[in-house]
């Protein structure tokens, strides 16, 4: 029998207009310590997205996306966040914000396979 690690995940929101508090979840990030794994899986549907009242520009939503996979990976193109500790960048990218792009509180669960679950987290709750 596999072991099963402890691993923490949040949705990854477009928030249109904040004070509508209205959102569209767009992706996920995950990160399990045991497995040394902290990544984002992200996809923007713009069919749903146009169904809000405001209009997002699509090009600042995805360099906000991509900086998210940026700092995930700890490149330097990701800046000092990037730089830190595995797990503080996880804290860092799931802290409470009230900007376009938003987290859900965090999540925790347990997994053999910290990629699978991700996967089927992105299916489950952003397909």
């Amino acid at each position: 029998m596999q072991e099963k690690h402890l691993f923490e995940y949040a949705t990854i929101r477009v928030v249109p207009r904040v004070e509508r508090e209205e959102f569209l979840n767009v992706g996920i990030i995950l990160y399990c310590a045991a497995e040394n794994f902290l990544q984002v899986k992200f996809e923007v549907n713009q069919t749903k997205l146009a169904s809000f009242v405001c209009e997002v520009e699509t090009a600042e939503l995805e360099k906000r996306l991509v900086a998210f996979e940026k700092i995930c990976k700890g490149e330097e193109s990701g800046g000092e966040i990037a730089k830190l500790p595995m797990s503080q960048r996880f804290r860092w990218l799931t802290a409470v914000r009230s900007t376009v792009v938003q987290t859900s509180p965090v999540h925790p669960g347990l997994c053999t396979n910290a990629n699978e679950t991700l996967e089927g987290l992105f299916n489950e709750l952003v397909k």
